[in-house]
């Protein structure tokens, strides 16, 4: 079986759509993390008995720091982990740690539209700003830049008749939520290959 961990902030969307989409024979949430304890998401890992953990840089009552998560992730042990919608920047032990086994979707096309501050609707109104004609989805390897990691698969959508920026943030939903398990489970069948500063697929 492969393992992997969900980090969200948010609603959980497409925490939603990997487990409505991913193989359950071949492919298991273990985990859900958050750094709020009463996002959408957490409650949907809840109720379908997904273990949560909550992690903060602060000392906080009920929250792990990054070190003890890392040793919490490797009980698991967890294959993959996959940044839903997760708006911490993820520190530096952290991802060295897992290094290549960190993924993140970004609701832009990279690299254009990314980097600090660059999440949810503040993404599509730079988008809609910009006059761009083309938008999507980008799932990449996490590093200790925000959206820098190198991009695994992006998907394009057409935006040239939108109105305004949360049409276009419907519009790439659709495609996050194609995009993101189709990855998955690429790794969990050992098709995603680095190649240097390329990640190529393989069919």
């Amino acid at each position: 079986m492969f393992n992997i961990v969900v980090f969200v902030s948010g609603r959980g969307s497409n925490l939603k759509a990997l487990l409505d989409k991913i193989p359950e024979d071949k492919i298991r949430i273990c985990a859900v993390v958050s750094d709020k304890k009463d996002c959408g998401a957490v409650q949907f890992a809840v109720q379908n008995k997904i273990p949560v953990f909550l992690v903060s840089t602060k000392n906080q009552t009920g929250f792990f720091n990054y070190s003890e998560l890392i040793q919490q992730l490797k009980k698991i042990p967890v294959d993959l982990i996959v940044l839903a919608g997760f708006l911490k920047m993820i520190p530096d032990n952290f991802v060295e740690e897992f290094e290549f086994r960190i993924i993140n979707i970004h609701p832009a096309l990279l690299p254009a539209f990314g980097g600090s501050g660059m999440y949810g609707v503040n993404v599509h109104r730079a988008v809609f700003d910009s006059s761009a004609k083309i938008s999507g989805a980008t799932v990449h390897f996490a590093d200790k830049i925000y959206d820098h990691g190198m991009i695994i698969a992006q998907r394009a959508v057409d935006i040239s008749d939108v109105k305004t920026p949360d049409e276009i943030a419907g519009r790439v939903l659709e495609i996050e939520h194609e995009l993101l398990p189709f990855v998955v489970e690429k790794f969990a069948d050992s098709k995603i290959i680095v190649n240097k500063n390329r990640v190529t697929i393989a069919v």
